[in-house]
């Protein structure tokens, strides 16, 4: 999980990246888009500017050329001037001489003006002659391509409409060779049918006259073995048995199997809606893990968790129904769609039971603090139409119970009532129900999108809502199929009486129906083969040992009564002599104690007798028979030490054996109740901590099941991101390679262009060269 974050944090660092390069990208083409539209204003403006500078510097240059000559001319004058000043010293015709090269300078000047103005106007004249012919040649370019692209393309649509009628024309011979196949076949199919025709109508004739014979015979019976038959009594003719119609039977039995299907649909997305608002009601507005719900709340959520127990019902009665639906049973004849209305009575009741709750809970949520005004006026408008679905439901209940008393009751305004419940249930209650859960369903998505914007909506919230939705899809879905499937079978209902009837036209009693089962009963049983019989003299012998063996029964249970108490006198010995042996052990230790001490003792004693002097002894030994008494009777008071010694000490172990006791069992009573305690303990910690992992797993599962989701989501986003990424790159790619390829067409244009300005104006120089050695 750990990886899986880092990469999709890469990813939505990278995509973050990439998406705030976009907009640079977008201004960049932008700004270069505008720098490239004015450096064409900029070329457009310098090229105009290099055209006048171009035509100004001819101009000038042609009256530099002009007044050179012009300058040469007069220096020319000038020298011959000088010379004729030189050669004529007259001071008189000096003046003369002097206006004159004046008044010579004057014209010249003028004739020099006059040429330039001239040559500029040929100028202007040789430059508007060039561009109107360059705009002409234009103009018959394009109007020579459009002429040749409609050219082509009626070509290309002259083509086409070949082909297509060469296909058509192809179609049509085929299909007019396969129409004559056809004539021919059906011609030889109409002479077989005349064929058969004729022979089925000899046969018709044959059958007809079989039967009006057979139909004689059998209105002469009638009239000979049956000359009375009472129908005057319409009661007991209701008892007669009913006309069988198998077709009829067959489509009621199908139509009830559609019903049991889509009923069984419906009962199980009422059940998932009401599983999933349990859980909302859970989880909001009060969060039942870590706060406590209202009373009203957790009352609510009980009903929700039992609504199977009214909506299973539902389903398996009308299946039950379907069920008994035999080859040859009415509709209105069975009685078992009496439970099938008693558990729809019981669910509208479920119904009307949930609604208060539905109020308080939405009053709830509407109190809650972050609930704004809109989102309360949904919650009211839910409840309004959730009374609305309820009052339809109970107008439903009544209807159905029509319906069943109709199959149960024998009256005649039942059976008139029978055909009004069943126009109004089909056209407007079920087509209600339909309507008021659509709309229901409109409301509650309104409501879940408007609670999702709060920012107290949880993710639980979030995955409930969605549940409760799709739910209500489910509902629309199937309550539709109801409505639609009532709708097309109205007809068919609307005939169930009428075809239900007998020959004088009264209806069939739902009692036949109970006759006809116990008559198939009574077959079966005749047509079943009887069991083997069992002699009497086995019989009688078997009925004494089942006494004998219930008198031994009788005796074994004393027995073991007994025996199961001296069970248990022999476990209270048992336990007692268990006391007495530990007592014995507790005596044999304290006994075994004293030996080891009376051993030391005589040890003691005996080192003590050896140590005294050999004269003593000696003297002991002389005065042996005067000392033996008095040594027998040292021994006597030694062993009546002894005794008395002994008895002391018994009656003290009795205290301390009794003491001894009562430590150890207190002892061990008070290692057991803590070794409780500690187990107890651990029992509640490990049950605790069991639960809390458990919460923890399943929430654990639901935000992997979440992860994997937003997973999936990123992955297609990040997909989706790549696509686009590499779109806009070959896009841009694209637009660059075409940029770069225009700007090079552009390029090689212009120089083109500058190429045909050189070519020009070298022409024009030589044509005014040409004009200038002209004149």
């Amino acid at each position: 999980m750990a990886d899986v974050q880092a990469k999709y944090q890469k990813l939505a660092t990278e995509y973050a990246k990439l998406k705030a390069q976009i907009p640079v990208l977008k201004k960049a083409f932008l700004d270069e888009q505008e720098e490239k539209t004015a450096l064409k204003d900029l070329l457009k403006e310098k090229e105009q500017s290099v055209r006048k500078y171009e035509s100004e510097t001819d101009s000038l240059s042609f009256r530099n050329q002009q007044l050179s000559k012009r300058v040469l001319l007069l220096q020319e004058e000038l020298e011959t001037a000088e010379s004729n000043k030189k050669k004529h010293k007259n001071k008189v015709n000096d003046v003369p001489n002097g206006e004159s090269s004046r008044r010579e300078a004057g014209i010249f000047n003028e004739e020099l003006q006059n040429k330039i103005e001239e040559n500029a106007r040929l100028h202007k004249q040789v430059n508007e002659s060039s561009t109107i012919y360059e705009e002409k040649v234009q103009k018959l370019e394009e109007s020579l391509r459009n002429v040749e692209l409609e050219h082509s393309q009626y070509n290309e649509v002259l083509n086409a409409t070949k082909q297509q009628s060469k296909t058509q024309i192809d179609n049509l011979l085929e299909e007019k060779a396969l129409l004559e196949g056809k004539l021919l076949g059906q011609d030889s199919d109409v002479k077989q049918f005349k064929m058969r025709a004729e022979v089925a109508e000899i046969k018709l004739k044959s059958v007809q006259t079989d039967l009006s014979g057979r139909l004689e015979s059998v209105q002469k019976l009638v009239t000979q073995k049956l000359p009375f038959i009472d129908t005057a009594n319409s009661e007991i003719n209701n008892l007669n048995v009913p006309v069988y119609d198998r077709q009829y039977i067959l489509h009621s039995t199908e139509l009830v199997n559609q019903a049991c299907a889509y009923v069984s649909e419906l009962v199980q997305s009422f059940s998932n809606f009401y599983t999933y608002s349990e859980q909302r009601s859970k989880i909001y507005p009060i969060d039942g893990i870590s706060e406590t719900m209202s009373a009203t709340n957790i009352a609510y959520c009980k009903l929700l968790h039992g609504n199977l127990t009214y909506l299973r019902p539902v389903e398996q009665s009308l299946k039950t129904f379907g069920d008994a639906l035999k080859d040859d049973s009415q509709i209105t004849s069975t009685v078992k769609l009496q439970f099938f209305c008693e558990n729809f009575h019981k669910f509208v009741v479920y119904n009307n039971d949930l609604l208060p709750y539905q109020l308080s809970s939405i009053e709830e949520e509407c109190a809650v603090s972050s609930c704004p005004s809109v989102l309360s006026n949904k919650n009211m408008e839910l409840y309004k139409s959730f009374e609305k679905l309820n009052k339809v439901f109970n107008q439903l209940d009544q209807y159905v119970a029509i319906l069943v008393s109709s199959t149960t009751e024998f009256q005649e305004t039942i059976k008139r009532n029978y055909e009004v419940a069943i126009n109004l249930s089909n056209i407007t209650e079920i087509n209600l129900v339909n309507f008021l859960i659509s709309k229901l369903s409109k409301v509650y998505n309104a409501k879940v999108s408007l609670e999702h914007q709060l920012p107290t909506a949880t993710q639980k919230l979030k995955t409930t809502d969605e549940c409760i939705v799709s739910s209500l899809i489910s509902l629309v879905t199937s309550s539709n199929k109801i409505a639609t499937f009532m709708s097309n079978n109205l007809e068919f209902f609307n005939e169930i009486n009428k075809r239900e009837n007998t020959e004088n036209g009264n209806t069939v009693n739902p009692i036949v129906g109970n006759y006809k089962m116990r008559t198939e009963d009574y077959l079966t049983s005749l047509t079943m083969p009887c069991p083997k019989s069992v002699p009497y003299s086995v019989a009688l012998e078997n009925r004494k040992i089942l006494i004998s063996s219930a008198e031994n029964k009788e005796g074994l249970a004393k027995q073991v009564e007994k025996f199961q108490k001296n069970l248990t006198v022999l476990e209270q010995e048992k336990e007692h002599y268990m006391l007495e042996l530990q007592l014995l052990k507790i005596k044999y230790e304290n006994e075994m104690h004293k030996r080891k001490n009376l051993e030391k003792e005589i040890g003691s004693l005996k080192k003590g007798s050896v140590s005294v002097d050999n004269p003593a002894v000696e003297n002991l030994k002389t005065d042996r028979p005067s000392n033996r008494g008095s040594l027998d009777s040292i021994t006597a008071e030694e062993s009546l030490m002894c005794k008395l010694e002994t008895t002391g000490i018994n009656e003290s172990d009795v205290g301390t054996r009794e003491e001894l006791i009562k430590s150890h069992y207190t002892s061990r009573l008070n290692q057991l109740t803590l070794q409780l305690q500690h187990t107890d303990s651990k029992c509640v910690s490990f049950h605790s901590e069991v639960r809390a992992l458990h919460k923890q797993l399943q929430l654990a599962e639901k935000q992997k099941n979440s992860a994997e989701d937003e997973l999936k989501v990123a992955s297609q986003s990040l997909a989706q991101l790549k696509d686009e990424h590499q779109t806009t790159t070959k896009s841009y790619e694209n637009q660059l390679s075409m940029m770069s390829e225009h700007l090079a067409g552009m390029n090689e244009k212009l120089a083109q262009q500058k190429d045909e300005i050189d070519e020009q104006k070298l022409q024009l120089h030589g044509k005014s060269k040409s004009l200038k050695k002209k004149k």
